[in-house]
């Protein structure tokens, strides 16, 4: 679900990928470049926090209900239920406090999330999809996490095919084969779109 933008004051870079394709790492990198004036767009989500995470910096948790009522009011540019009661969205006031602070928006979001982002910002938007070398790298990136369960590395492989597929809805297709390279293409492709 999502909302059209009526007034825009910065550009946006949206960022999708399966997971473990690399492109939270990207995101990092870029919004550490001080050059290209990006300021990193917080997601909503109502799934629990992780270890090592904080809320308000990786991202802002709240309970499903509360989730539901932002639904309601019409809180968020996007959101969608990626799986059952686990929502994350794109808040309204998080776009504003960025641009307010005269940044341009990134964004690291799943892959319907990027598709929804891209048709609300139109020609004000990068939408960049990154791609794993192949499905087993993505599924060994997987797994390197200590974060990630048994049931989500299989959960996650299993929507891999659907999102690989999603490629084409996007700008750019960046391969992340070798992240230092990556890293190198992605700041060259987002600073040449920030230019125009």
């Amino acid at each position: 679900m999502h909302t059209t933008i009526n007034s825009q004051q910065g550009k946006a870079i949206i960022f999708s990928a399966p997971s473990g394709a690399g492109k939270t790492t990207i995101v990092h990198h870029l919004v550490d470049k001080c050059n290209l004036n990006l300021s990193f767009s917080v997601s909503a989500t109502s799934r629990a926090i992780r270890g090592g995470e904080t809320n308000g910096v990786d991202y802002y948790y709240f309970s499903v209900a509360e989730f539901k009522d932002k639904i309601q009011h019409n809180d968020f540019f996007e959101w969608q239920e990626v799986y059952a009661d686990n929502y994350y969205g794109t808040l309204k006031t998080e776009i504003e406090r960025i641009w307010a602070q005269g940044k341009h928006v990134i964004f690291d979001v799943d892959v319907v999330g990027g598709i929804n982002l891209k048709k609300i910002f139109g020609n004000a938007a990068l939408a960049i999809f990154v791609t794993p070398p192949s499905k087993a790298m993505l599924e060994q990136r997987l797994r390197s996490r200590s974060t990630e369960t048994e049931e989500s590395v299989s959960r996650r492989m299993g929507k891999a095919d659907w999102e690989l597929a999603q490629a084409t809805h996007f700008d750019v297709q960046l391969l992340n084969d070798n992240i230092t390279t990556a890293l190198q293409e992605a700041e060259q492709i987002v600073s040449n779109f920030l230019a125009k």
